[in-house]
C-alpha cells in the first residue's frame, strides 16, 4: 500500500496529518456545512457536463468495480476509486486550492486482496476531474473517455505489485438512481444526486507480481456527489451491485442508524428502471469473517419480494479488507438462488 503526502497549506495538512477520512473520523460525512450546496428533489442531471467535478459540493466520487474472468480460468475483480472532498465551496488557484483527492486501487482473487491508496491536494495538476472529454486522474492512474459520448474508455491504476489496464465498452445510456437521480440516504432528507453506467463489457490486463493475464467481464460505474451522505446517528453502509443472468442489474444498499434504511433500483436489460422500497427488500447477514478487529458480514440472503428475487452471496476472497485511511470492505462476490450472476459488495463502518 502507498500514502502520498505533499506540502500544503496549513489547513490541508492539517487534514492529511490527522487522518481525516480514518474510520474514527468517518462522521465527515454526516456533518452539515450550510455554506455548501445540497442535492434537491427534481435537480436535473446533465450529461456530459455532471461527469465532471462539483465545487459547490462538499463530497464526491468516481467508482468503478469490474468482474472479470482471467484467460487462466481465474476469477478477478479490480476497483478504481476517485474522491473528493472540499473544506469549502470556493475555486481558488494553485496552492490557495482546498480540495483534498484520494484513490484507492485494487485486484482481488480467491487467495489475494492487494490495493493501494495515493493522496493529492488539488490546484497544482497532481490530481483533477476534466470534461468534455470526461478524464479523471490522480498521479498517473486515470479514468479517461475515449469519445465523447462516453461509450468507450480506458481506465488504468499501478502499485508495487499490480498493475491493471483495462477497455471498457457499453451503448447503454447512463442509469439515474433514486427519483431522477435524487437518491434519498435516510428519513431525515439527507440525500445524493446519483447515477451509474452497470453495462461496461470490460477487456484488458491484469499484473499481479510480474505476472500478467488477459480478462474480460463486465463493469460498473458509479457517480455520486452530496455535501451530507448521512444522517448524524448513521455509522455505515453496505452496497450490492449485481448482473444478474438475464441481464437485468440490481443496485441495493442498506444504511445503519437508529433505523435501517434500505433503497435500491432494478435495472432491466434495456435499461429501463424500476426504484425499489424498503418493505419490497430483505438483507440479512449469513456469515461473519473477522478481519484483525473487525467482523465482517460477508457472506448474505439478498430477497427482492417484488421480482420474485431470492439469492445466496458468496465473496470472491472473505478477506477483501481496505486497511486505508478510512477502512472499508470490498470486493467482488457471485451468487445462486432464483438467479445467477457476479457483483459487488461495499461494506463500511465495521
Amino acid at each position: 500500500m502507498r500514502a502520498k503526502y505533499i506540502i500544503a497549506p496549513p489547513l490541508l495538512l492539517i487534514c492529511l496529518t490527522s487522518n481525516a477520512f480514518s474510520e474514527e473520523n468517518m462522521n465527515f460525512l454526516s456533518q452539515e456545512k450550510k455554506e455548501f450546496e445540497t442535492p434537491i428533489p427534481g435537480g436535473q442531471i446533465i450529461f456530459p457536463k455532471d461527469h465532471g467535478a462539483h465545487t459547490k459540493f462538499r463530497t464526491e466520487w468516481w467508482y468503478l468495480t469490474t468482474n472479470l474472468r482471467g484467460d487462466d480460468g481465474k476469477e478477478y475483480g479490480c476497483q478504481w476509486t476517485l474522491f473528493r472532498h472540499a473544506s469549502e465551496p470556493l475555486t481558488r488557484n494553485g496552492w490557495e486550492d482546498r480540495t483534498m483527492w484520494m484513490g484507492h486501487a485494487a485486484i482481488t482473487s480467491e487467495n489475494k486482496h492487494l490495493y493501494t491508496e495515493t493522496l493529492a491536494r488539488g490546484g497544482v495538476g497532481q490530481a483533477a476531474v476534466e470534461n468534455d472529454p470526461f478524464n479523471a486522474f490522480i498521479d498517473d492512474w486515470s479514468f479517461t473517455a475515449l469519445d465523447n459520448n462516453f461509450s468507450k474508455a480506458l481506465v488504468t491504476a499501478s502499485a508495487d505489485d499490480f498493475s491493471y489496464r483495462l477497455h471498457l465498452e457499453s451503448t447503454m445510456p447512463f442509469v439515474l438512481q433514486g427519483v431522477a437521480g435524487y437518491s434519498l440516504k435516510s428519513e431525515q432528507g439527507q440525500a445524493s444526486y446519483y447515477y451509474s453506467q452497470p453495462f461496461f463489457r470490460v477487456d484488458g490486463e491484469l499484473k499481479i507480481n510480474k505476472r500478467s493475464v488477459h480478462v474480460v467481464g463486465q463493469g460498473w460505474m458509479d457517480r455520486e456527489w452530496s455535501s451530507q451522505i448521512l444522517a448524524p446517528d448513521q455509522k455505515g453502509w453496505d452496497w450490492f451491485s449485481l448482473h444478474l443472468s438475464d441481464g437485468s442489474k440490481v443496485m441495493l444498499f442498506r444504511l445503519r442508524g437508529n433505523l435501517t434504511y434500505l433503497s435500491g433500483n432494478w435495472i432491466m436489460p434495456n435499461g429501463d428502471t424500476t426504484a425499489l422500497t424498503a418493505n419490497e427488500i430483505k438483507l440479512e447477514p449469513l456469515e461473519e469473517t473477522k478481519i484483525d478487529r473487525h467482523l465482517v458480514p460477508t457472506r448474505w440472503r439478498v430477497n427482492i419480494l417484488s421480482h420474485h428475487l431470492l439469492i445466496e452471496t458468496t465473496p470472491l476472497n472473505p478477506n477483501s479488507w481496505m486497511s486505508v485511511s478510512f477502512p472499508y470492505w470490498e470486493g467482488p462476490i457471485s451468487f445462486t438462488g432464483t438467479s445467477q450472476g457476479t457483483g459487488y459488495l461495499e461494506m463500511t463502518g465495521y
